[in-house]
């Protein structure tokens, strides 16, 4: 381990990564750097520095990454519609990537021999931290304490912490691992490792029960330019602003919530609760703007690869060659994805109530139910029906005559 001088660690300040940062120092004899993201998790982030110093930090970086993230990480994603498995909006996922490229580059800044992560051993996390570290910095080392140490639950990390006067957020009695950002904030482990037991209300975070919402619908314009949303009611807004406004009129609507058992990429499933509320009606417009200006073979070709293209982010190869690829194809049927998009939500709901565009592929001269002989002629329908209907009928005469 002397090969081990300085560390840059993805730092948090709780309970996982404010021992990892002592362990580190411990097991190493080594000098850490800690490096905090701010995401948009809505934490106070002043106590990080003075905490990870405490702790044994020689430096600590603190950015905001809001903007960078939305714009770079969170719009491309929903540029694609990506979903995995059908519910999960891939909030934790996302983030990995973006703070994985910070940590190299503090890296190569410092001189670091090696980044660590707070991730299991167990978690998809470690797999998208490592795959992301190693494909910007093929020889840089990897530490993963849980994969190492002998403190193998978050009992023995705050017997750890408490041992070394580390003041740590996480209690015996709500032992909840969470994640958040500006995308969404994700709960686990406690009660919910029983995929029979229900989340408690006191659990959720970022929006209020949908029987408590308003009674009242709220009515909401989303305007898109080349598939990333530009203005909400009108107002036009950076990305990390827009998407901040969202999550706000989403989550008081009681909108964005799951509970899903997903299947991990290290094999085993994993139960756990999201709320992702901006996200939620986000994606809902986007589909809706979508469903004028697209055409259909383009439309339906790009559908196909969703899973695959969720799957890469899920399982940690965003900087893969295959991502590249996909990102590219995807971002050019976008540059036709304009409009505007009217909805209703209502106790946790999101409802199209409209949409328009100026490169609509909507024509309501050729779709009209009224007379029409101009665009359409009905009867061309017959000859369409029928050739496509000859594969069919060849199988069945030759059924018949065997």
């Amino acid at each position: 381990m002397s090969d081990i001088k300085k560390v840059v660690l993805a730092y948090s300040g709780g309970l996982d990564t404010s021992v990892i940062l002592k362990w580190l120092i411990e097991t190493y004899e080594c000098e850490v750097i800690a490096y905090t993201a701010d995401l948009g998790q809505e934490e106070e982030l002043d106590f990080v520095e003075p905490k990870a110093l405490k702790t044994g930090a020689s430096k600590v970086y603190i950015e905001d990454l809001r903007e960078e993230f939305v714009k770079d990480y969170i719009f491309p994603a929903f540029r694609a519609n990506a979903i995995y498995e059908g519910n999960y909006l891939l909030g934790t996922s996302i983030a990995r990537p973006l703070i994985a490229k910070k940590q190299v580059e503090i890296a190569r800044k410092e001189g670091a021999d090696a980044v660590s992560h707070g991730a299991t051993g167990k978690g998809n996390d470690q797999v998208r931290f490592e795959l992301s570290y190693l494909a910007l910095e093929p020889n840089i080392k990897c530490i993963a304490p849980w994969r190492d140490w002998d403190l193998n639950s978050r009992t023995a990390l705050m017997a750890f912490a408490k041992k070394h006067g580390i003041e740590v957020p996480t209690t015996i009695e709500k032992p909840y691992s969470t994640d958040r950002n500006i995308l969404h904030i994700s709960y686990e482990g406690g009660v919910l490792e029983d995929p029979w037991e229900s989340a408690t209300e006191d659990m959720y975070t970022m929006s209020i029960p949908p029987e408590k919402a308003p009674d009242k619908p709220e009515i909401i314009e989303i305007e898109f330019e080349n598939g990333d949303p530009v203005a909400v009611n009108g107002e036009y807004l950076s990305p990390g602003v827009l998407f901040a406004k969202l999550n706000q009129i989403a989550g008081q609507n009681g909108i964005g919530r799951i509970d899903l058992v997903e299947n991990r990429f290290v094999g085993m499933k994993s139960r756990g609760v999201y709320e992702t509320p901006g996200g939620t009606i986000l994606r809902n417009a986007h589909m809706a703007i979508e469903s004028i200006t697209l055409d259909r073979e383009v439309a339906h070709i790009r559908d196909s690869l969703i899973p695959k293209y969720a799957e890469l982010i899920y399982n940690g190869f965003w900087f893969s060659p295959e991502m590249k690829m996909l990102q590219t194809m995807i971002d050019h049927t976008q540059q036709v994805v304009s409009g505007t998009v009217k909805m209703k939500l209502y106790k946790g709901n999101s409802y199209i109530l409209g949409r328009k565009s100026k490169n609509s592929l909507y024509n309501p001269d050729i779709a009209t139910f009224e007379e029409d002989n101009r665009a359409y002629n009905q009867k061309d329908a017959e000859g369409f029906i029928r050739l496509n209907a000859l594969r069919l009928r060849i199988q069945e005469m030759m059924r018949r005559s065997s």
